[in-house]
């Protein structure tokens, strides 16, 4: 059986946020493990992939697509609001994580780690893997703005992340499926927190078996039915 995954590679440094901060150090922190390796939780990755699906039915609609066998391709990958067995997302979307070779070995090194030894080791590797940006409000006469101040730590660019793609229904079931899709991974191209600001600009591309598989099923599943 193939193996299916969504490659991540950052073009810009990014904060995938959980919501939070450290306080007197930070205003947003990123997603990491015990080990300090930051990751992207699986469903906010497949929440991307869902707004770019509903921007590209849009644009089909807009071109006068017949729309029934699009709408069901999207229902096979991403379901339907609040449907039944029936209508279930037949696409699970896990975590975008570090190489896997990269979290054997700093698994094997913290092993040993006392509790103190274990909380610096993951600061260390966090810090190797992020940077931290400062930022201010300013005024309209350049006076920067009173608590205005903020702290973000931010992955560093060129960081490559990957996620797992598991369809419990086989896809070639709904060829459609897979040209939706390869259109949805091209389509992404910013994820995380004040993407639509500067920071978050990444590459995404689809793979199976380890190979790149986006441009093939793009041409041969999508652009054969657009006319």
């Amino acid at each position: 059986m193939s193996t299916y995954s969504l490659q991540l590679t950052l073009l810009r440094d990014t904060t995938f946020g959980r919501g939070d901060g450290v306080a007197g150090l930070l205003n947003t922190e990123v997603d990491h493990d015990e080990y300090g390796l930051p990751f992207l939780r699986g469903r906010a990755l497949k929440g991307l992939l869902v707004y770019e699906c509903a921007d590209i039915l849009f644009a089909l609609k807009q071109q006068g697509q017949e729309m029934t066998r699009w709408y069901a391709a999207a229902r096979f990958l991403f379901g339907e609001p609040g449907s039944n067995l029936q209508g279930q997302a037949q696409l699970y979307v896990g975590n975008a994580c570090l190489p896997a070779e990269l979290q054997q070995t700093l698994m094997i090194r913290h092993a040993p780690l006392k509790a103190a030894e274990a909380a610096q080791f993951r600061t260390e590797v966090l810090n190797a893997l992020t940077t931290i940006r400062r930022q201010t409000a300013v005024e309209i006469d350049g006076v920067a703005k009173d608590n205005s101040l903020r702290a973000i730590r931010l992955i560093i660019r060129e960081t490559q992340f990957e996620a797992p793609l598991t369809f419990l229904s086989e896809i070639e079931v709904v060829p459609l499926a897979k040209g939706l899709l390869a259109a949805c991974v091209k389509s992404l191209r910013r994820a995380g927190t004040s993407r639509s600001r500067g920071p978050g600009l990444i590459k995404a591309e689809l793979r199976q078996d380890g190979q790149a598989i986006s441009h093939d099923w793009l041409t041969q599943f999508f652009k054969t039915e657009v006319r």
